[in-house]
This record gives C-alpha cells, sequence and structure tokens, in this order.
C-alpha cells in the first residue's frame, strides 16, 4: 500500500475543498493506494485489511481475482464506514478516473456519517475485525484449524438470519408489568337450586379451574412477546 502521488494529493485538497464548499460533512478520509490484487483481498474481507482466516475469504478472493482478470469487473473505490475513513484506490486507473473516484468517496462519508441507518455503527471496526482475526488465530492455536473452522461453517450458516433492523429497535431491561389476570368468568355452572351449588360447583372444581385459567394465562405471556424479535 502506499499513500497518494504528489499530483493525487493536490487534487485531493481541490476535491476536499469542493466537497467542504458543498455543505458535506464527513469524517477525516484516507486514501491508500493499492494493487489490483490488494484491492481483491480486502474486497474478499469484506473490505478490512485484516479478518480471521476461513476458506470462505479465499473464495471470495478467487471470484474476485478471476472476475477483473477475464474483464468481467473492475473495483475502481473500497471505502469503509469506520471513522476515520479509509479509502483504497486501485493502481494503474487513469488519472480523471482517480480525480472521479475522490471526489465519489467523500460522498460516501458524507453518506455514512449523517445517514440514520449507519447511526449504530461501530466506527472502530478495523479495530474490532483485527481483535477477531487474534482471538480465532488462538483458539486454531488450541484447539486445531479444522475444529475451529467446522465451527465458523456452521455459524456462517445461520448469517443470513441475523436480525438488520435489531440494532434500532429499542429494548427495555426493567420487569414488564403485564397487569393483573385477565377478568373471565369464575367457571362455575349454573344451578337453578341454591342448595344444589355444593354438588353442582365443589370446591375442588373450582380450584381445578382457577388454576387452569391461571395456567392459561402464564402461557399466553410466554408466547406471545410484546415485540417479538427475529
Amino acid at each position: 500500500m502506499a499513500n497518494l502521488t504528489p499530483e493525487l494529493e493536490k487534487e485531493r485538497v481541490k476535491i476536499l475543498k469542493a466537497a467542504q464548499e458543498a455543505g458535506l460533512d464527513f469524517y477525516e478520509t484516507i486514501f491508500e493506494i493499492v494493487t489490483y490484487d490488494q484491492l481483491n483481498q480486502i474486497a474478499s474481507y469484506g473490505g478490512f485489511p485484516v479478518r480471521y482466516p476461513h476458506w470462505r475469504f479465499g473464495m471470495d478472493y478467487e471470484q474476485l481475482s478471476k472476475s477483473y482478470e477475464y474483464g468481467l469487473s473492475k473495483i475502481y473505490e473500497l471505502v469503509i464506514n469506520t471513522d476515520p475513513c479509509y479509502a483504497y484506490l486501485m493502481e494503474g486507473n487513469e488519472f480523471i478516473d482517480q480525480k472521479l473516484v475522490m471526489a465519489h468517496v467523500y460522498g460516501h462519508c458524507d453518506f455514512f456519517k449523517n445517514n440514520a441507518w449507519f447511526g449504530p455503527t461501530n466506527r472502530k471496526m478495523m479495530d474490532q475485525m483485527a481483535n477477531h482475526a487474534t482471538r480465532i488465530r488462538r483458539y486454531m492455536d488450541r484447539y486445531g484449524v479444522e475444529t475451529v473452522e467446522d465451527f465458523i461453517d456452521v455459524c456462517l450458516s445461520l448469517e443470513n438470519l441475523i436480525d438488520r433492523h435489531a440494532p434500532y429497535v429499542t429494548k427495555s431491561n426493567e420487569p414488564k408489568d403485564h397487569g393483573p389476570a385477565p377478568v373471565s368468568p369464575d367457571g362455575k355452572l349454573k344451578v337453578h337450586k341454591s342448595y344444589m351449588e355444593k354438588y353442582i360447583n365443589p370446591p375442588e372444581f373450582l380450584k381445578e379451574q382457577e388454576e387452569r385459567r391461571a395456567e392459561e394465562f402464564r402461557n399466553q405471556v410466554r408466547g406471545i412477546p410484546e415485540n417479538p424479535e427475529r
């Protein structure tokens, strides 16, 4: 990786000034120039330069590399939603392409910072990913590569079940007050003669009915959460 060339740095300053004058508000943006192979590696890692070792990343890398080599696709830039924002430019792109990409990146960074969808984002995700990688490698040293990789395979099979909207749901840890038990008929059978009351509605029967209704209410509370979660 390398920083911008003097020519590109000069253009970056101009683009930065134009973006600020246009009212864009973004985090500090750091540009790096990388080869197409390095860019494919970073892209296969989901945009982060350091990730835990897993065969899926290698598969994605092969797909991106072959697609570029066969002329089917091309990554002009890659920008990460962190603070500061890191943006990667592909070495060898035309000068005018690099200028357009830098302007495009500042638009991305403004969106990252100010869009509500990105509000709960961990802006230090770069560090978190590196810490995850270190932890997984320690597990591999302790338990073996295959054991850890098989476990990761199982975890990744659940990836599509992650609720993307969960960070925006306000959850309360306070005990929920469901109020008194719903008022319902006492379960007594209708009698026409008072002297038959103790025979038609004996205490044991009434107690059994009360316990049954209480159990039904408890099951209803457990089975239907106030805010269903995925």
